[in-house]
């Protein structure tokens, strides 16, 4: 071979390597590639689509772009929940390989992430999300991966309007995606919008509200759907519409009651499992619907694919590419077909790690749905589509071969072991704002654990138990406490139950019966250091301060590096006399947060008491700069001074005390522990 014809040879492998890889961000060549705008619909029922059949008039605007793209009739979701369904659209994994099965779970940086693919390959990305649900910081960790902008900012604050805090309406997130295409209309680019209207509460805007007010989901579905325009409208505004890939679907839908179940999480039946998904290509000016069954898994690499980009082989999803070619004879046409007869796997941990229950695993094969569970469900879709007429326990046969191809694909599929997740505070507190019931790290791993009573047994307790978290967030205590109760006498170990009633009393000041929901707490999570905090905090409340010490003890071992944790196990130290390591406690909830007023305040106010007022000056003056207001900050820092002989100090520090006193400023004299731990 000659030296030109190994130039030529070296040259198109450099080119072909800098065109395929997934790995390194490579520069833009000559050939074009999409603009990609994915939009998540959340909880959103396929049979509210009007391209999917539905007469309800609920998605104009959806329903027009079904026309220009290439919808899939049977589109399954992969978990009934936000945060590890987004897992698999965006890793093309399944959840027993990417380890993202409940909210929390962290998505692992080794995991192919497709706004990562497309950075590294010259992509400029944003994400724009409507909830608390998909915020890197509390819940969704590791999402944020390869984004240059991803809009969230949510945090949970008690007292505030919930579209300031948990969620943003759908046009308020399309508004904010629209000021960033604004800036960055240059090709190509990744968009990813997530709607979050259609999870509950229903509370759609107007008039939506009064026009939808029997039907209030169906209203917010009506107002995703217009908010969808916008942000269509806004990219054929920019010139942008007919060149970009625009996917849509949504993470999954919503029950109302069909098998027992209200809302979502636990079963894993059409009505949320099966959800809309369409593809709408570049230059594409006619649709079609394809019957074929597809899953969520299969949207990341489909995209890398339609980007003439690699897909990396640890995606386990499908490429739908064959489906969108307009010549026939490259779509399959037999009944028989490989592509029609696709399995689709489905799970669901959430009745399992919140409450013990079984794990639930669903399998869509041929013309069934098998359900692994206690009570094993097997039902033939093509002539019973709602689910109701259980074949199992008469085709055993059929049942059994479903399970073992369950089995089968489960064990092909998983990924290796991966660290347990325990949620802290503020993510516990988070879920169950968002109305869902926190994890237990001890249950985790769909089929990696057996055992547990069957959901299908079990869903009302789960229905309950939601109503008296949205009292709770609601601060209604007094309308959750019933509630509660009669969840604990159908399941009185459900620790989630107990913890509430706990708080419920506590914040009606009724300390003695919050005692007892928080002992057999105790008794059961041993080594929960959150169970550990509450229950202290009720001892507290009752006097029993030398039994609280030792709940404490577990609570500040359990949750290290929280100061507020220190500083009420010095107090409880400090109160049962025992000085030397009350002052330790304080000095360690400095450390770790030196802009504590009161543990500043409390250690400066020790030190004092003990005689050792030039130890106690420090502590002091960083109190009175953290809050000059304080009338015990000052009178304390005055007593320092006298105790070090700086009696001008002193005296000037005491005319500041009674001039605040004077003019009503804040006290602070023997703080007390509240009835959950400040944020």
């Amino acid at each position: 071979m000659g030296p030109g014809r190994k130039t030529l040879l070296l040259f198109l492998l450099l080119a072909e390597s800098a065109n395929v890889t997934g790995e390194s961000r490579s520069p833009r060549t000559a050939t074009p590639r999409p603009n990609i705008v994915l939009i998540t619909l959340d909880t959103t029922r396929a049979d509210r689509m009007g391209f999917l059949g539905s007469d309800r008039k609920l998605t104009p605007n959806l329903d027009t772009l079904a026309k220009e793209a290439v919808a899939f009739s049977r589109a399954y979701a992969q978990v009934p929940l936000t945060t590890p369904s987004h897992a698999g659209i965006l890793t093309g994994t399944y959840p027993q390989f990417n380890h993202v099965n409940y909210m929390g779970d962290p998505l692992e940086k080794e995991l192919p992430f497709l706004p990562d693919i497309l950075h590294k390959n010259g992509y400029s990305t944003a994400a724009f999300v409507g909830a608390l649900a998909l915020e890197p910081k509390s819940i969704a960790f590791g999402f944020e991966r390869g984004f240059d902008v991803y809009d969230a900012g949510f945090h949970r604050r008690l007292g505030l309007d919930r579209y300031r805090t948990l969620e943003r309406r759908g046009e308020e997130v399309v508004s904010r995606a629209l000021v960033w295409l604004d800036k960055n209309r240059a090709a190509p680019f990744f968009l990813w919008v997530h709607l979050y209207d259609a999870h509950d509460p229903y509370d759609p805007p107007e008039p939506y509200k009064t026009k939808f007010q029997s039907q209030l989901y169906d209203g917010e579905i009506a107002y995703e759907d217009a908010a969808v325009a916008k942000l269509l409208d806004g990219l054929r505004s920019h010139h942008l519409f007919d060149a970009t890939l625009i996917a849509v679907m949504a993470d999954h839908g919503e029950a109302f009651g069909e098998h027992g179940e209200k809302h979502h999480g636990i079963f894993l039946y059409d009505e949320t499992i099966r959800v809309p998904l369409l593809f709408k290509l570049p230059g594409q000016k006619s649709g079609k619907t394809v019957d074929a069954r597809v899953a969520l898994v299969d949207v990341a690499p489909t995209i890398l694919q339609e980007a003439k980009l690699s897909v990396p082989s640890q995606m386990q999803g499908k490429t739908l590419g064959n489906f969108f070619k307009d010549d026939r004879s490259a779509m399959p046409a037999q009944a028989n077909d490989s592509s029609l007869r696709r399995s689709i796997y489905s799970e669901s941990d959430y009745g399992h790690r919140s409450f013990g229950w079984s794990p639930l695993q669903a399998w869509r094969s041929g013309k069934y749905l098998y359900v692994e569970s206690p009570e094993r469900e097997l039902y033939e879709e093509g002539i019973d589509p709602l689910a109701t007429h259980n074949l199992a326990a008469d085709a055993k046969a059929v049942a059994d071969t479903a399970a073992a191809q369950l089995a089968e694909f489960f064990r092909q599929t998983r990924g290796g072991t991966s660290p347990q997740t325990k949620l802290n505070i503020e993510q516990t507190e988070s879920l169950h704002a968002l109305g869902y019931v926190g994890s237990s790290p001890e249950t985790r791993g769909s089929s990696e654990v057996a055992g547990g009573p069957d959901p299908k047994e079990k869903i009302e307790i789960a229905n309950t138990l939601y109503g008296a978290l949205v009292d709770m967030e609601r601060e209604q205590y007094q309308a959750a406490v019933p509630i509660l109760e009669d969840v604990l006498k159908k399941e009185p170990k459900t620790p989630i139950a107990l913890l509430h009633l706990g708080r419920a009393y506590m914040s009606l000041k009724q300390y003695d019966k919050a005692v007892d929901p928080l002992r057999r707490l105790v008794a059961m999570k041993p080594e929960d250091g959150f169970a550990r905090y509450e229950f202290g905090c009720a001892l507290v409340k009752t006097g029993n301060w030398n039994e609280a010490a030792p709940q404490f003890e577990v609570a500040v071992s359990q949750m290290q590096g929280l100061s507020v944790m220190h500083f009420y196990l010095a107090l409880v130290y400090e109160r049962t006399a025992r000085g030397e390591d009350a002052a330790k406690e304080f000095q360690r909830a400095i450390d770790l947060d030196p802009q504590s007023f009161p543990a500043n305040l409390m250690l400066g106010r020790m030190l004092v008491s003990g005689q050792k007022g030039q130890d106690g000056l420090p502590y002091l003056r960083k109190a009175v700069k953290l809050r000059p207001d304080s009338i015990d900050a000052h009178s304390i820092l005055a007593d320092a001074y006298s105790q070090t002989g700086q009696t001008a100090q002193a005296r000037q520090e005491r005319i500041e005390a009674e001039r605040l006193r004077s003019q009503g400023g804040s006290r602070l004299g023997t703080p007390t522990l509240p009835s959950k731990p400040d944020k």
